[in-house]
């Protein structure tokens, strides 16, 4: 019986049949690329939340027990408006700081395992610089656009630049910003439809990127983009049950799990938490005045202006009736207190488009502020912190922000 086609490991064998070494080495080589892939392959289905999936996937791109590419950028489909947007990067920022980390980890004998852990997903992996040079980057995926990301996208497959040809993107957008002389695109795919971009380079090691490298980067594409779809439907049934109907924010019961959950890691963690508890003034009033579908649209208005006002790791709720409550979270007080008053002073100016045919007075807020550990220890005592704030804050006068008393 003949095998018409072989790769890899085999192909190596039949060319090499009686050396050793390279059996050897090929041998050792299959081991490691299975062994990368049962660790990452684990590791997705431990968790369904979409930061740490992508977490996870970069981890593993960029990883010494991984794939052990220097830097990694993802981006995903926005398809709304049809474009690329980068959602997460890992990498240092200098080959200095990439030989301190490697030497870090090399030490401390860390696996993926170490590595992938939700605890290692902080904030800051949001903030990171080489995220944020390219955070405002994004590539609309029209089947006319010539640039790297949207060929990569529409032709759905590995698109490997080396040295000799990188020069010939010096103006797509991309290389504008991620400065490299070799990358691979790889695209994520779950149905065969692509739901993302990994891009991935060396560099500060500058280590050619081969075919072996490719082949199991792309193995692992494969798990992920079925991973990421996953993670999207999850949360998308997630934020439907988890919403007010009215507003479009959270809703209490959303608000009760979360500040326990945050809480529960500001603890962990030693860090502040914020608590904003506010009021439409004289709401109740105005419905009886205006009629409840008025009041309704004020009620959604205000919320555009939270979401506006709201930082990517703040949560804005919907509490009950006309009462709102945002966790602010990494948050100390004179921030909190900045982000408070500015709510309400954008609510007391802001144009409702009630107000333009109806007889009435500008819409204000009243606003309670509460921290923790300052203020309180446990979930109930800061809501209740907050609270009375926010009613100090309204009975003295309304359309003001009042901090907690101790």
């Amino acid at each position: 019986m003949t095998i018409p086609f072989r790769h890899g490991i085999f192909a190596d064998m039949e060319k090499n049949p009686l050396n050793p070494q390279i059996l050897s080495e090929q041998i050792h080589r299959a081991q490691k690329e299975l062994a990368i892939l049962y660790e990452v392959s684990n590791a997705m289905r431990t968790t369904l939340e979409l930061n740490h999936v992508l977490y996870i996937i970069l981890t593993s791109v960029t990883a010494h027990t991984g794939l052990g590419f220097n830097r990694a950028l993802l981006f995903l489909i926005n398809l709304k408006e049809r474009c690329l947007e980068a959602k997460m990067a890992i990498g240092p920022e200098s080959g200095e700081e990439a030989q301190r980390i490697w030497n870090y980890i090399s030490s401390s004998n860390q696996g993926l395992d170490d590595l992938i852990k939700e605890e290692n997903l902080t904030q800051d992996i949001n903030q990171t610089p080489l995220l944020k040079s390219v955070k405002n980057l994004k590539i609309p995926l029209g089947v006319d656009e010539k640039n790297l990301l949207s060929t990569a996208f529409h032709d759905g497959k590995p698109f490997h630049i080396g040295p000799d040809k990188i020069g010939h993107y010096f103006s797509d957008p991309l290389l504008q910003i991620f400065k490299t002389n070799e990358l691979v695109i790889m695209p994520l795919k779950a149905k065969d439809k692509v739901n993302g971009l990994i891009i991935a380079d060396n560099l500060y090691t500058q280590k050619p990127i081969t075919s072996e490298d490719l082949k199991i980067f792309m193995m692992l594409a494969n798990q992920a983009g079925l991973a990421i779809e996953n993670s999207q439907l999850y949360e998308m049934v997630r934020e439907k049950s988890h919403t007010d109907s009215i507003t479009g924010l959270w809703n209490h019961g959303f608000f009760q799990d979360q500040l326990m959950e945050e809480l529960s890691k500001a603890k962990e963690k030693n860090e502040t938490l914020s608590l904003i508890i506010l009021d439409i003034d004289n709401f109740k009033k105005f419905n009886d005045t205006h009629g409840h579908q008025n009041g309704d649209l004020v009620l959604k208005e205000v919320a555009v202006i939270l979401k506006e006002c709201c930082r990517e790791n703040d949560f804005a709720c919907r509490y009950g009736g006309e009462e709102f409550a945002i966790i602010l979270t990494q948050t100390k007080k004179e921030t909190a207190l900045t982000i408070a008053e500015r709510i309400r002073e954008k609510i007391s100016k802001y144009s409702f488009s009630v107000l333009s045919s109806q007889p009435c007075s500008n819409i204000t807020v009243s606003v309670g502020l509460a921290i923790f550990p300052d203020d309180a220890q446990a979930k109930e005592e800061l809501i209740t912190k907050a609270d009375q704030a926010m009613y100090i804050a309204k009975f003295s006068g309304k359309n003001q922000t009042c901090l907690a008393k101790n």
